[in-house]
């Protein structure tokens, strides 16, 4: 299969990771890295630094949903271990873990308060709260999964940007 394959790129969660060894070393990996993204015709943009690098579509092609590829290249005996994170701008993803405390903490408490309710056997409306905030909290998570559709190109474009880095198929874990 060759790299250019986009067969092994199957994005079922909503932050996929990477995780493999190569037989590059970290300094190497660095000098890579910086020469791909000094080219002209690549499709996203990145900075690298010793032992770290991100990935991003270009600046002209982002939109809210673009995603990141943040990856950790580190020494092994063998050459590097890369582990890399896919997922949203971090604006986004703050955005996105603010609400999801939000609506948790609030479910908490309304379920204390209909709890308490409950066992005193008085009548309540705030017994419904729960299962609305439920439901809200469950949107939410479809709201950043279709985020995820809508940046997938972008996925891919910045992950067969790493396999040309490194010259070998990357799988997901």
């Amino acid at each position: 299969m060759s790299i250019n394959s986009i067969d092994h790129i199957n994005f079922k969660r909503i932050r996929p990771r990477i995780r493999f060894e190569t037989e590059l070393t970290p300094e190497k990996l660095h000098r890579i890295i910086k020469e791909k993204l000094a080219e002209p015709d690549i499709k996203c943009d990145g900075q690298v630094l010793p032992g770290f690098a991100t990935f991003s579509p270009l600046k002209a092609d982002q939109h809210y949903w673009s995603p990141q590829l943040t990856i950790h290249f580190e020494k092994t005996d063998h050459g590097s271990l890369i582990r890399g994170l896919y997922g949203p701008q971090p604006t986004v993803w703050t955005m996105f873990m603010f609400f999801y405390s939000l609506i948790g903490f609030i479910t908490m408490i309304a379920a204390m308060v209909s709890l308490s309710y409950w066992s005193l056997g008085k009548e309540s409306l705030i017994y419904w709260s729960v299962p609305v905030l439920t439901l809200v909290f469950m949107s939410l998570y479809l709201v950043a999964y279709l985020g995820q559709k809508f940046g997938h190109q972008q996925i891919v474009d910045i992950h067969r940007f790493l396999e040309e880095c490194i010259g070998e198929k990357v799988e997901l874990v």
